[in-house]
């Protein structure tokens, strides 16, 4: 698919065209074209570095979602993407360039555009990334919290005063308790 076509299906996806999907779609293009196709289920990771709309492009175009827990976010503020392909057990990490915007003064249109008609080897860093390999979406049984009655994750539950809370229930026990 053609960087346009790729950044329409991800644009009904996240809701607007802007930079930040540009960008995220560039890299999903890198990766359909050499590592990896749409991951039905846990084919393909993506390890995120950041919140952006550029994580929407990822999400719409390579099936990489948190429901499917192949979509790993750390919170590094870093335009920067790994890729996990399960089936070569190979990882790539495409990361921003340096100075892809300095001195461009480009409107929002104009930068899209220029995004979406750049290779993506002129937008990002890309090299071979050597990872461990990440585990499979956990599947968790769920613990029933004593104080809202809500079933929670049993790795998220913690305990107070002899009885399992989640997280939110915990954290107003001690906030009273202070």
């Amino acid at each position: 698919m053609e960087p346009k076509e790729l950044m329409d299906k991800a644009a009904e996806f996240h809701g607007h065209s802007c930079p930040g999907l540009a960008i995220g779609v560039m890299a999903a293009k890198y990766v359909l074209d050499h590592e990896s196709a749409f991951s039905i289920d846990e084919e393909l990771v993506a390890i995120v570095e950041n919140n952006n709309c550029s994580v929407d492009g990822l999400q719409a175009l390579l099936g990489t979602t948190f429901g499917k827990g192949n979509l790993i976010f750390k919170d590094y503020g870093k335009n920067s993407y790994t890729f996990f392909n399960r089936s070569t057990n190979k990882a790539v990490r495409l990361a921003i360039k340096e100075n892809l915007f300095a001195n461009k003064g480009l409107s929002r249109e104009e930068l899209i555009d220029y995004l979406l008609n750049s290779k993506p080897e002129d937008i990002f860093d890309i090299k071979q990334a050597g990872i461990p390999v990440p585990e499979y979406a956990p599947i968790r049984e769920s613990i029933i919290c004593y104080n809202c009655g809500e079933p929670t994750m049993d790795t998220r539950m913690r305990e107070y005063e002899g009885v399992e809370l989640c997280i939110p229930c915990y954290e107003e026990e001690m906030k009273k308790k202070d």
